[in-house]
This record gives structure tokens, sequence and C-alpha cells, in this order.
């Protein structure tokens, strides 16, 4: 067949298990060798991969509509994602304005010490994940402020920032307000709380957990001089706003969380709101100085090249290039499902495996896997969970073990994937290499492992009919 010639109406071909496996092997082989061995940008080693999946459906078949039909079905999915990451792009460059994100980091360098400040920073982000119901947003408002108080005090800051991914996906994860949250209890069909209830078994274990290292890691801390503190301090002070008044952005953030207002809409309003704040505290400022803050993000002048290189971010311009990596990433995964790629070996998977601790296995893995190759953690979701629902059902199993995993293994673990949504918006956001937050982001490991083990001691506790009748009925 001519790559280019335009193939007449015939039936498109079907991948089987081994050949769909050795292209995953081929694509990871791609991405493996560039990312990490030769330490390339993912965005490059993305398009390469990308073409050469496209290249290979044509010649194996698919018309090139299909293959055009499958990029977009994949940038469809991720419209969300892409319109958030401006959004909060936007959101850190108005908090910094309005003087929201100095202020968390002036009292911030008050409460807490150096000895006790990585367990503090995780059960902060924690509690603010819960209360908002967005790692996303935890990250980029608590995370930029908790990055900056880490590096005064002389923390690594590829640990501050796993520390602050660890606490804001714990508390996504248990947040009845949480999209991914709510996803996998309806794909499951059971109540939210129902699911969240069944997430304490694995969740809660996994957070005491982490709380213990992150202690041991910071008694282990150095000492830091309280100058550097107090200069920085007195640079907050002088450079911003600094005022209870505020935190208002922060407040208003988490009561729309509450009204369960989505998030695109929460984040535009809680941007506008900053600036309108900033500028009601200096009047003098232009719209036009406002409107290039949002575009090209805050630059900060207060003479201290510390605050100024922690402090001169945000703005639409700044998530461009993560934008770039994630269209890629969304392309690749989308082709991976209309050749049915992924379909095929989730599909062998399924019906091979009918005992309680291989089949929590294979949807761990199964979920883990779309998150590396799809990028996208609600996809990371739905197909393991449209996937082995049946199977749950046919062992008897309680269909919240099924959504405990999808949330452990999938939504959590979107965190530590360099090129996935989560993973290109962290290191966008804290402006950090994902391979030096990655190894310090115990959670997503720790709870992925617990909701394997337990998995291993599930029993049938159901006649394998129930769940039929009652979806039936």
């Amino acid at each position: 067949m001519s790559l280019f010639k335009k193939s007449a109406n015939r039936p498109e071909p079907v991948f089987s298990f081994g050949e769909s496996l050795a292209v995953l092997v081929v694509i990871l082989c791609i991405l493996g060798y560039l990312i990490i061995v030769r330490k390339q940008e993912p965005q490059a080693p993305l398009f390469i991969a990308f073409t050469f999946l496209a290249i290979y459906g044509r010649l194996r078949g698919f018309s090139w509509d299909t293959v055009m039909d499958g990029m977009r079905s994949g940038l469809r999915a991720g419209v969300d994602p892409l319109v958030i990451f401006l959004s909060i792009g936007v959101l850190i460059a108005t908090w910094i304005f309005s003087g929201t994100i100095p202020t968390i980091m002036y009292f911030g360098f008050k409460i807490i010490s150096v000895k006790f400040f990585l367990p503090t920073v995780f059960i902060v982000c924690t509690l603010v994940g819960v209360a908002c119901g967005s790692s996303f947003t935890t990250v980029s408002t608590m995370g930029i402020a908790f990055i900056g108080i880490g590096a005064t005090l002389k923390i690594n800051p590829g640990l501050t920032a796993g520390v602050i991914v660890s606490g804001a996906f714990c508390g996504s994860n248990i947040s009845p307000l949480s999209g991914t949250t709510n996803l996998a209890a309806s794909v499951g069909k059971i109540s939210i709380y129902e699911h969240i209830k069944a997430l304490m078994i694995t969740d809660i274990p996994a957070w005491a957990i982490c709380v213990v290292l992150y202690t041991m890691l910071g008694l282990n801390s150095k000492k830091v001089s309280l100058t550097a503190v107090h200069q920085m301090m007195h640079g907050l002070a002088n450079g911003f706003w600094i005022s209870g008044w505020a935190m208002l952005p922060v407040v208003l953030l988490i009561v729309l969380a509450i009204l369960q207002v989505p998030a695109i809409p929460s984040l535009g309003l809680g941007s506008l709101f900053a600036a309108a704040l900033g500028w009601i505290h200096a009047p003098a400022t232009s719209i036009s100085t406002i409107t290039k803050t949002i575009m090209m993000g805050y630059v900060s002048h207060t003479g201290d090249k510390t605050i100024d290189t922690l402090l001169s971010k945000g703005g639409i311009a700044s998530m461009l290039t993560s934008l770039a990596l994630i269209i890629f990433a969304l392309a690749l995964g989308g082709l991976l499902i209309k050749f049915n790629i992924i379909g095929a070996i989730i599909d062998h998977l399924s019906k091979s495996i009918m005992t309680p601790g291989r089949l929590t296995t294979a949807v761990a893995v199964t979920c883990i896997g779309v998150n590396v190759l799809v990028g996208e953690h609600y996809l990371a979701i739905i197909l393991p969970g449209q996937s082995f629902l049946k199977s749950f059902d046919q062992l008897g199993l309680k269909r919240k073990y099924l959504t405990r995993i999808l949330n452990d293994a999938g939504a959590a673990v979107n965190a530590i994937i360099p090129w996935s949504v989560s993973g290109v918006f962290i290191a966008g956001a804290l402006q950090i290499d994902p391979l030096k937050f990655i190894p310090w982001a115990f959670f997503p490991f720790l709870v992925t492992i617990l909701a394997i083990i337990t998995g291993a001691f599930l029993k049938p506790t159901e006649k394998p009919a129930a769940h039929t009748e009652a979806a039936a009925a």
C-alpha cells in the first residue's frame, strides 16, 4: 500500500494482542531512550512517537481520515485540562500581583520551623486539597509559596516539590469535591461516599507513612541561619502587599469549590477577583499593566534576587510550552485508542485474569499503563474502569474495590509521569524538572502499592449476578 494513496472503502485492520504489545514497546523505547537516557525535553520525543504511530497505522491499513480522527479525539478529551492550564497561569500571576502568594509566604516564615517544615507542608497541602478538591489549585497556590519558603530554608527544591505533590494529590483523592474522585465513583456506579470510604483503607495508611518519612527527612535538615529568613520577610513586606485581606482570593476559591462551581469558571473568577484586589491596593496600576501581567506573568522588582526569581512567574505565556507537550501526548493517546491498541491489551487482560489478587494487579497495571502512554488521568480512570467492571461483577467483588484502584493507580499516579497532564503542570507551575520531584513524591507510589496489596486479600462478598441484576433494575 502507498503511504500517500487514499485507501478504498474496506474494513480497517484489527491489531492482535501481540502486535499491540509490540507497538507499545517500540513507543516506550522511543520515549524512554530520548527522555530518560538522553535527557531530552518530552515534547520532541512525544512528537516522534506520535508521527511513528500515525505512519505505522497508515501502512497497516488505516485511512488518513481515521488517523486524523484519532488525533482529534485525543485532543477533544484534553480541552478542559488545556484551558485549566492557561487559567492557572493567569491565577498565579494575579495572585502574586494581589499579594496573596507573598502573604502566604510571609506568614509561613513566621509559623514554620525548619525541622518540621516538610511534614507541615504535607499536612497543609492535604487539607487544602480536601477543601478545594483540586490538586492543581493546591500546587499552583500553596505549592508556589512553599517552594519559596523551602528555597530560603536551603531545602532541596525537588524534595519540597515532592512533598507538595504528595499532599495535594492525597487531599484531592479523598475529597468529595474532586473531579477524579467523582469520576471514579460514577464509572463504578456507586455513591461518592461509599467510594471515599473504600479509599480510606489505602489512602490513610499511605498518608501516615508519608508523615513519618517526611518528618524523618526534616529532622535531618541542616541548621539554617535566621538572617536569610528575616531578609526574605523584609523583602516581601517592602515589595508586596502583606495583609490578611490579600487572603480573600483563597477564601473565594474554597467557597466556589464548596458550591461545586467547575474548575475553569472558578479559576477565572479567582483571577479576576485577585486582579481587582491588587488594583484597589495600587490604583495607579494601569489596565495595560494588568493585562500584560495576565499574558506574560508577574515580574517582581523588589531588588532581592531570590524574591525576584521566585515571584516572577505565571501568565498565559508561561504555560505555552506545557500546552505543546500535552497536545502531543493527547494526540498520541488518541491514536492508541483509535487503533484499539490499548483496547486489545485491556481485553486480553480482562479475559485471562479471574482471581481477586491478579485482577486487582491487572487493573492497577492498566491504569499505570494508560497514564504512561496517554498521559491523561481521566482516561486512566475511564478505560480500565469500563473494561474491568464486568470482571469484578463476575467474581462477586464489590465495585468500590475497583473504584479505589482507579483513583489510587489512575488519578494519583498521573502526578509521577513526566509527560502526563499532571506531571507537566506541576513542572510548569513549580518550575522544576519532573525527574527531580518524582522520587520524593511518596504518596502516589505508596497508595498504588497498598491498593495492590489489599487486592490480594479480597474475597468475593456478593453473588456474581448481584450487580448485573441491580444495573438491569
